[in-house]
């Protein structure tokens, strides 16, 4: 396949989209978002060919699934990302210096953005709206195990760009092979930006590999300490929702660090994660007061790959400290930077901990499945920034820019 061909044309896309107006683009998305809702049944179809192939045990497997209310829940983000307004032109700053040169900082898309990702066929629609929205044009590059429906997507995309007069390749999809992943990570002069999507593995790949400017997103291995001063009932909440509600996403819980003083409420706090067969590696101290308190068929002694490990699954770990220096020490050795929370009524204990965790997001007493760019009034996320350069946390539409200094004058010149 000639890559250098549809990179190229990637490129003029981007150009063409630079000169639209934020009227244009919120209309184009709105008018994706109902083909989509029209077209429900030839998405389930593609998606349905995609699962045919996935072990239905594989964590990964709701990750793939499309059913009618998240197709629907795909129109309106994309209803969303419409919504909101364009950053392209902002002004982010503005002076007027001694000699009367007025200089503006001011937002301008990246140009071609870049993204790889593993078997998330929402990504292809998110990736697209937020990129339109901010004047780039998006390369993507998805997993084998969503072909199917990734085909789908953009194929709706492509035909809705067409219809209202718009070069289709604002959206680019390639093959899902791995010469078309070697293509992107060396697409240098064409990609702006390289965006993974996806597990640890992947994302040390393209780190390793690529040849264009990335951004690291995705990999989240999630910590909450629950302190000597925490609340039960709100921990036994919190830690279910964090840990059951979507296990294959990356800001699921994977760790429990709890204070050796509160070891006796152990039990009550892990007691509904049962119900949903999370089986729980537990150092020495919890698993002694788990043992005969939680389904001996789901407890498990922890070893040292039980911490520092992104589950995706109905899996935990629990480790015992003594005190929140103990818990600061442990959660920073083993987190990937992405969520982590800890539960407590102190709000001396609250801040310090804040203060000492470095990590994209930080909570207290809340879920860190919140880490999601709907949640935080972004419209959508085109990945969770575990990095510090240019983005950090949920990345939406200003993030999907950079900045230009635009310079008036009348007539200086420089002695």
């Amino acid at each position: 396949m000639n890559y250098t061909y549809l990179f190229d044309n990637a490129v003029r896309a981007s150009r063409e989209i630079a000169l639209l107006s934020a009227e244009t683009t919120a209309r184009v998305l709105c008018s994706v978002a109902a083909r989509i809702e029209e077209q429900v049944e030839t998405l389930l179809a593609a998606n349905a060919d995609d699962l045919s192939r996935m072990d239905p045990s594989n964590p990964l497997y709701d990750r793939l699934l499309l059913s009618p209310e998240r197709i629907a829940a795909i129109a309106a983000d994309m209803r969303n990302v419409a919504s909101l307004p364009s950053p392209v032109g902002e002004t982010i700053s503005e002076t007027t210096r001694p000699n009367g040169l007025t200089i503006r900082k001011i937002r301008v898309p990246f140009g071609v953005v870049g993204v790889i990702y593993e078997a998330r066929p929402n990504v292809t629609f998110d990736v697209f709206g937020l990129c339109f929205r901010s004047a780039n044009a998006c390369v993507l590059k998805g997993g084998s195990d969503a072909r199917c429906t990734n085909e789908a997507a953009a194929a709706l995309i492509r035909s809705t760009l067409a219809e209202e007069g718009i070069t289709p390749d604002a959206l680019t999809l390639l093959p899902s092979d791995r010469e078309a992943t070697a293509a992107l990570l060396n697409a240098t002069g064409s990609i702006d930006v390289l965006i993974p999507r996806g597990s640890s593995r992947l994302i040390a790949y393209v780190r390793e590999n690529a040849r264009v400017p990335m951004i690291e997103t995705g990999a989240g291995i999630c910590h909450t300490y629950f302190d000597i001063e925490g609340d039960v009932a709100k921990g036994a909440a919190i830690v279910f929702n964090a840990k059951t509600r979507r296990v294959s996403v990356c800001n699921a819980l994977d760790s429990l660090v709890i204070h050796a003083g509160r070891l006796d409420d152990l039990a009550t706090i892990c007691a509904p994660l049962a119900s949903k067969n999370v089986t729980i590696y537990a150092d020495p101290a919890a698993f002694d007061r788990l043992q005969g308190n939680y389904p001996a068929r789901l407890l498990q002694p922890a070893d040292e790959e039980s911490f520092g490990t992104e589950f995706l699954d109905y899996k935990m770990s629990v480790k015992t400290v003594a005190n929140i220096d103990e818990a600061i020490a442990h959660v920073s050795r083993y987190s990937s930077r992405h969520s982590e929370a800890i539960l407590t009524e102190n709000p001396e204990t609250a801040a310090y901990y804040t203060r000492r965790i470095d990590a994209a997001c930080v909570y207290t007493n809340a879920s860190t499945a919140f880490t999601d760019g709907a949640q935080f009034g972004f419209g959508a996320e085109i990945g969770i920034s575990t990095q510090k350069l240019h983005a950090r946390g949920p990345m939406a539409l200003p993030e999907l820019t950079t900045y230009k200094y635009v310079i008036t004058g009348d007539g200086q010149t420089r002695p």
